[in-house]
Order: structure tokens, then sequence, then C-alpha cells
């Protein structure tokens, strides 16, 4: 997949493409859906898919304050488009400029001036332009104006439940990871650098990898198994992670931390994936060490027999493509 940090950017090689838009936080099912008939349209018309998204995300731009909300980082989005089958990756970066510009100048500028775009795909409720004063109405208007054809996705449901990421982020603040799972079709997962941090987990005998949860959605406080990849060495490993303010040392801030099982390497700055596979319990406070280091073992012992179940496998969720024909028949 080739990714452009601007839309000026683009060259004219990639231009007359099947365009996408849309935010895909989390690319859970309904997104997948959307390109998906992307893909089918780009193989009839015989181009390429290229997804357009903002960074950072216009929510986060209008209300910089606000407590996180992302469900996948901009690398982690990035790489699922690429594995799902999308040819190019434009990123708008939303700014000043950005939220200010009126609809009919995003179409005329982006989709059609930079972009060369033949057909455009979007989601139901799709919205741009300054004050999202652009909807689907106006975008199908301009396509006809401009040359260019307009697929909307409608509705993708789960049982009585439209797949969204607002609905994901509620299941996340329960700790139903596994219901996330089925949703997104993929596992949830954190990814970041291993920070130095109290090194408390050494001297009970459980050494842990902190990663800061900035920019995340926090699930629901407490203790979950996991599975870890390295990038670097594309090595996988079971553990076990807590998510919280650690409350039996007094501390305020959130963070993560993972222990993996039967490993003993460093990895101080190193790179780790978490996918958050199952939660066994909440949050505690305990009344020392001894109780403390008891109940981690317990812990140990319920995720690695939970990472042992047939529903969780490493191969249960495998990474679908654009080429899926499923997705269409949802």
């Amino acid at each position: 997949m080739r990714l452009f940090r601007h839309y000026k950017d683009f060259p004219a090689e990639c231009r007359g493409s099947v365009v996408v838009l849309g935010n895909f936080d989390g690319f859970h099912r309904g997104h997948q859906q959307v390109i998906a008939k992307a893909g089918r349209l780009a193989r009839e018309m015989q181009t390429t898919v290229t997804v357009v998204t903002m960074e950072p995300h216009p929510r986060h731009y209008f209300n910089p304050d606000q407590e996180d909300f992302r469900l996948t980082s901009f690398r982690t989005k990035a790489q699922l488009l690429e594995n799902f089958g999308v040819d190019q990756m434009v990123v708008l970066p939303f700014d000043q400029e950005m939220a200010v510009m009126q609809a009919q100048a995003f179409v005329l500028d982006v989709l059609v001036g930079a972009l060369g775009a033949l057909q455009v795909v979007v989601g139901y409720d799709y919205c741009f332009g300054r004050g999202r004063g652009g909807g689907i109405t106006v975008l199908k208007w301009m396509g006809h104006m401009e040359g260019f054809g307009v697929t909307v996705i409608d509705k993708v449901m789960e049982g009585d439940q439209v797949y969204s990421s607002s609905n994901i982020r509620e299941s996340l603040r329960q700790g139903k990871v596994r219901d996330v799972a089925s949703r997104l079709g993929h596992w949830w997962q954190v990814e970041g650098h291993v920070y130095q941090g109290d090194q408390r987990g050494r001297t009970i005998g459980f050494p842990t990898a902190n990663i800061s949860m900035d920019g995340y959605l926090r699930p629901r406080h407490g203790v979950y198994a996991v599975r870890v990849s390295l990038p670097q060495t594309e090595r996988v490993y079971d553990g076990v992670a807590n998510v919280g303010a650690r409350p039996t040392f007094d501390k305020k801030d959130v963070n993560l931390e993972v222990f993996l099982f039967d490993f003993d390497d460093d990895l101080y700055n190193a790179l780790l994936r978490v996918q958050f596979i199952d939660f066994i319990r909440g949050e505690q406070k305990f009344s020392g060490i001894d109780e403390l280091k008891q109940q981690i073992a317990q812990d140990c012992i319920q995720a690695r027999a939970a990472l042992a179940m047939p529903e969780n496998r490493a191969d249960v969720l495998p990474i679908v493509t654009i080429d899926d024909e499923h997705l269409l028949q949802f």
C-alpha cells in the first residue's frame, strides 16, 4: 500500500481510482463492508482502491482536552487497511485549513482536482466539509455535476445493533473484549514502545513491560489474557496484562503492564502489539505484596487456560481481504 501524507502529494499515476472516505477507527466489520464494496467496483472498473482519512481525528481536533477515545492508532489502522488489500491511503492533515474547508471545495480540490476520483464510496452517515455541512445528498449532486459516481453503503447490522465504533467503545469499557473481537473481525490491540517503570514486577517474580495508553480508549480496568507480538522479530508470546492505576501502590496514572510467559529478554524501547483476548478479572487493591503475588500467579493460570480455548486461538480471526466475497453479503 502506498501512503500519502497530503492530497497535494498524490501522483498522477494513482489518479482515477475508487475512493473511499471515512475515519475507520477500529476498522470494524461495517468499515470492511464499505471497502469490500469499493474493491468490487475497482475490479469492475479495472482500477485501484484509495482510502482517504484524516489525522488527527476531527473529534480530537475540536475537543483536544476530552478523554482519549481512539480504538486504533494510526500505525495500526494503516496496517489493517494494507492487510485488507487497499492500494493507496491518503492522510489529510486535519488542521485549521481543513476544518474551515467548505464541502464543495473538498469535492473540487480533493476528490476531483487531486485524486481524479472515478467513484466515491461512503457509509450511510458520512458527512464532510465545514460544520459537517456536506452529506450524501451534496456528494451525489456534486458527483453528477463533476462526473464521478457515488455509492452509499447502508447500515451493517449485528442482530438489532449497528456495527459502529461507538458501540465497540462501550463494550470495551465493560471489558467485553471477546465480543469486541467478533465485531472488529480481528483482535483489539494496543501498540506502543516499552518504557521503564518502577521495576517493581522484577522484585516479585513477574517482570512486566510497561506501555503507555495515551491516545487509546481505556478499557475496563483489570486483568486480561493477551497475545503479544514483537514486529521487529515476528515472534508472538502469550501473556497476561493489567490495565489500571495500580491501587495497591496508591498510583493514579493508568497504564498497561504486560507479563510475557516464557520470556526473559530485555524489552526496553521495543515496539509491542498487545492483543486483548479475554477478560480475567476487575481491578483490585491488595493488602500487600504477598497477596498480590498469589493473585498474579492465579491470573497467569487463568490466562493460559483462556488462551488455550479453541475460540481464542490465534487463527480464529484470520485476516480477511478486500477479495472475500462473503463481506458483501452481511
